[in-house]
């Protein structure tokens, strides 16, 4: 049997090949911060995970599926039940969309798995797909899995603004898709109604679809119409895959249900290729989003008050050490200018030296740009935790 590693000639074996797709992107940042975070039993400011309860109510029914034996396959693409329940909350929070729950949603593996099945059936090998950037970090990879290439875009700040003229010069006869996630991970924006008309015009123009991540809906701080769903944009409604999941807005990460709704050709699609890169998500978690989908509106309403508290408490304390960042209108992240705490500008070096030396775990700004130079004079904290768990995170942060 040979050694592992290149042969004697120099060459790579068999065994030691990877795909070129896979060896255009690293693994996840985030989630090494994460492991990182563990091993200096730091405060994990990094991953947008809670560290609180999610409702009680998803809980009682997952328990009740359990008890009520449901341990097998749900339908592929969703039980029946679960994605009425989704059909009849969109329709209730978003007056005037109506979604066929028969032919328009694909229950997944979470958005992340909802986002490389949509760009897997609807993306061919030579296509372009335009990505805002910074941008959270699966994007990229995704359509480069999908053989296309990604085509990027800045956010600027401090508004995180686009340039219309830059936005209009990324679409080309190649372009098959251009990915919004509004609210925006990692800098909080918002996309406006004016920003989302100028997207669909060039859309409309060059016969484009939408992706759509739209995990943080309801996790903004604008109030009443706040978030803008693009498929309820003139001329999106037809070419927009809409993607979700529970895990934000009922503090159930790990549980992994998410879904799409698009029209039904796309979903067609989106269905086949999800039924054979997981074939279906965990069925007695399904039977808990029924519950999940069944929380009234004023859930949303306290969700999105007790978001607002976290990032106030957060934001005075990165504020007082010297951070420089616009507070975010939506989402839970907030990305800083590191300046004078990082006169050298080592994005990754800073990080460490926060987890390992304060106590305190973020993400390198280098990680959500396709240009890692972009990002290297930033960092990225998440306040998806109990008001105690940022207080103390605050106290050793002023040890800088």
């Amino acid at each position: 049997m040979s050694s592992a590693g290149p042969s004697a000639t120099g060459r790579i074996s068999a065994t030691d090949r990877i795909s070129v797709k896979a060896s255009t992107f690293s693994e996840s940042v985030i989630r090494g911060m994460t492991r990182l975070a563990r091993e200096h039993d730091a405060v994990n400011l990094a991953q947008g995970f809670p560290d609180f309860p999610c409702p009680p109510e998803l809980k009682q029914a997952a328990k009740a599926a359990l008890d009520d034996d449901v341990n097998q396959y749900a339908i592929t693409w969703g039980a029946a039940d679960f994605r009425r329940a989704v059909a009849d909350k969109v329709a209730r929070t978003y007056p005037g969309w109506v979604i066929d729950p028969e032919r328009e949603i694909c229950v997944t593996c979470g958005s992340t798995e909802a986002m490389i099945a949509t760009m897997l059936a609807l993306v061919d090998p030579g296509d372009e797909v335009i990505v805002f950037e910074p941008f959270y970090e699966n994007y990229g990879p995704d359509a480069i899995l999908s053989g296309a290439t990604p085509v990027y875009v800045q956010l600027r700040a401090p508004d995180w603004s686009f340039d219309e003229a830059e936005l209009r010069a990324a679409f080309s006869p190649r372009t098959r898709a251009i990915v919004v996630n509004t609210p925006h991970n990692p800098t909080g924006k918002v996309f406006s109604r004016a920003e989302l008309d100028v997207i669909a015009a060039l859309c409309v123009q060059h016969d484009v679809l939408v992706v759509t991540d739209e995990i943080y809906e309801h996790i903004h701080y604008l109030g009443d119409g706040g978030h803008v769903p693009p498929a309820t944009v003139p001329g999106l409604e037809d070419r927009t895959v809409t993607i979700n999941a529970l895990s934000k807005t009922y503090a159930v990460t790990g549980w992994r249900v998410g879904w799409t709704i698009a029209p039904p050709a796309l979903t067609d699609a989106i269905r086949k290729v999800h039924d054979f890169l997981t074939v279906g998500a965990p069925a007695p978690l399904q039977a808990a989003g029924v519950a999940a989908m069944a929380l009234p509106a004023s859930y949303y309403v306290d969700m999105a008050a007790k978001y607002r508290e976290r990032r106030d408490v957060l934001c005075p304390a990165l504020a007082e050490v010297g951070f420089v960042f616009e507070p975010p209108d939506g989402a839970y992240y907030v990305l800083c200018q590191t300046g004078a705490l990082d006169p050298a500008q080592d994005d990754v070096a800073f990080a460490r030296r926060l987890v390992a030396g304060v106590g305190v775990a973020g993400v390198p700004g280098s990680s959500f740009y396709s240009d890692p130079s972009r990002g290297r004079g930033q960092i990225r904290f998440a306040f998806p935790k109990k008001i105690e768990t940022l207080y103390a995170a605050a106290e050793r942060l002023r040890s800088l």
